[in-house]
């Protein structure tokens, strides 16, 4: 292993118990292959680092301007109406953030940091008093795939360790490595968003051939641990009777009999703006318990676990 080797994360949060058995510290790794138009961390996206701005911070949006004096790159720009605007492409290849270091006020922030597979292994196992019998390390994202070589080092760490591993993933990529990956992993959340191939791509854009391929090779590989699916439910989108019954076809056909369903929220809203982005689902309601009930019943008559929201059984 290469103790130089450094992976991005854009946040780590200790005592979760929603994210895998008993209370877990989660691992938020930055990258993602897909776009979710719905997605809560837009920030999650990129493999570099963010600049976040919170306009609501700036008490002095058109008198201070420390940040566009600060900045070298002439990202910065007052304008009369919006008051500070960004130029987001130009921020996107910044490593130096002059301007969160003059910004007083705390409006502006990066996303995201480089650690080790030493500093988070130190983490670890300061938490680790507090995780219980059955908690350990979630690798959560963006897509933890999506930054193979750094997963895998740290994976096998906490193998040699005896720590408790799982990952939230979409199970884009390279069939290889996704097995390579599964085969240090005790439990897993993997999400399918639609089984329409189209409609997949046309909201995440990237098509689901590779995530469904690589669901069933994890089924006929002699893997040992524990598989869950996730959906996202999202009105008028994978909502309707005849898409859940897909999906409980596709179950049967592999051998799966767990889903968790995630009702839709809102609550990325306020990082699409920070990020300077258009939040497509500003106006969509999230999903009423009716709704996921209705769901839930449909792949109980089937035979099918299905837990809604943070109800699954650990």
């Amino acid at each position: 292993m290469d103790a130089e080797m450094k992976g991005l994360l854009f946040d780590i949060q200790g005592y979760s118990v929603h994210d895998g058995p008993g209370c877990r510290t989660v691992c938020f790794f930055s990258g993602c292959p897909l776009s979710c138009q719905w997605c809560a961390n837009p920030e999650s996206w990129s493999m570099k680092q963010n600049l976040m701005f919170v306009r609501s911070k700036c008490k002095n949006p058109k008198g201070c301007f420390r940040c566009g004096v600060a900045c070298q790159k002439d990202a910065v720009r007052m304008d009369e109406e919006k008051g500070l605007v960004f130029d987001r492409a130009i921020c996107a290849a910044c490593h130096s953030f002059e301007c969160v270091e003059v910004c007083y006020l705390e409006a502006l922030k990066v996303c995201g940091r480089y650690y080790t597979s030493e500093e988070l292994m130190k983490i670890f196992q300061r938490d680790r008093q507090f995780w219980g019998v059955q908690g350990g390390v979630t690798f959560s994202g963006g897509e933890p795939l999506a930054q193979k070589d750094f997963l895998i080092s740290l994976l096998k760490l906490c193998k040699d360790a005896y720590i408790h591993t799982a990952i939230e993933t979409t199970a884009y990529g390279p069939k290889e490595t996704f097995l390579k990956v599964m085969a240090y992993i005790d439990f897993a959340f993997i999400d399918v968003k639609h089984m329409d191939r189209d409609k997949h791509k046309e909201k995440t854009g990237v098509y689901n051939d590779t995530i469904l391929e690589n669901i069933r090779a994890l089924t006929k590989a002699d893997w040992q641990g524990r598989l869950v699916l996730r959906m996202p439910v999202i009105e008028g989108y994978n909502d309707d009777k005849g898409h859940i019954e897909e999906i409980v076809r596709f179950m049967k056909e592999i051998g799966l009999i767990e889903i968790n369903i995630l009702p839709f929220h809102r609550m990325g809203d306020s990082k699409w703006r920070q990020m300077g982005k258009n939040y497509a689902y500003t106006d969509v309601e999230p999903t009423s318990m009716e709704k996921l009930e209705y769901i839930q019943d449909t792949f109980l008559d089937a035979g099918i676990a299905c837990y809604i929201g943070h109800e699954t059984a650990f």
